[in-house]
């Protein structure tokens, strides 16, 4: 297994991880998952410059590292389900991480049935990646903002504020995966058709 595939895989064992460590109440702890995401966004940029880079592009690449991308994002909007929940903001990130759930198996299940009806893995497009990079600096923003306020406690009102702002972070990431999701969805519907 080379390098960026080994990348992908820490990055799919890191989100149990980093959801532990989000929802378990400890001193710092939104601080420390916090960084634990950022070393495992980073290692989605590393996996894929590297393995172009170097012509290290397998088939299990293109195939599990838009999983382990998909596997890390959604785990942070179920934690932050929790975070929200009966706060103002907890049907909107109901309603965004169902989006988001149902994008990600609905893409899923269109790149299984490309490899199974026409032994074709189909890797993440410009509007996947799109979606992932927007994905992953709303949570970063939201983390941050609960991280900052373990060391300096963020009055209330500017605590809403910031949260408002989370908030539309999140519906931007849900509206690209609606887009992104629908372009999957049509570029494989011959995969579809043709499956049996």
């Amino acid at each position: 297994m080379n390098t960026p595939n080994k990348l992908t895989l820490a990055r799919m064992i890191a989100t149990p991880i980093f959801m532990a460590i989000m929802l378990i109440a400890f001193p710092y702890h939104y601080s420390v998952s916090l960084l634990l995401f950022i070393a495992a966004s980073l290692t989605d940029m590393i996996d894929g410059q590297m393995a172009r880079k170097y012509n290290m592009v397998t088939d299990f690449g293109k195939f599990m590292d838009p999983l382990a991308d998909k596997m890390l994002t959604t785990s942070a909007y179920l934690g932050f389900m929790f975070v929200y929940g009966g706060s103002k903001f907890s049907w909107q990130i109901v309603v965004i991480t169902f989006i988001v759930l149902f994008r990600e198996f609905a893409v899923s299940s269109i790149r299984l049935v490309a490899v199974t009806a026409g032994g074709k893995v189909v890797a993440a497009n410009m509007w996947g990646k799109c979606k992932t990079v927007s994905q992953m600096a709303g949570i970063i923003f939201a983390l941050l903002v609960y991280a900052f306020n373990e060391f300096v406690p963020i009055s209330s009102n500017a605590f809403e504020v910031l949260n408002m702002v989370v908030i539309a972070l999140f519906w931007i990431s849900a509206v690209l995966c609606v887009i992104s999701g629908a372009i999957y969805i049509w570029g494989g519907r011959q995969y579809i058709a043709n499956a049996k």
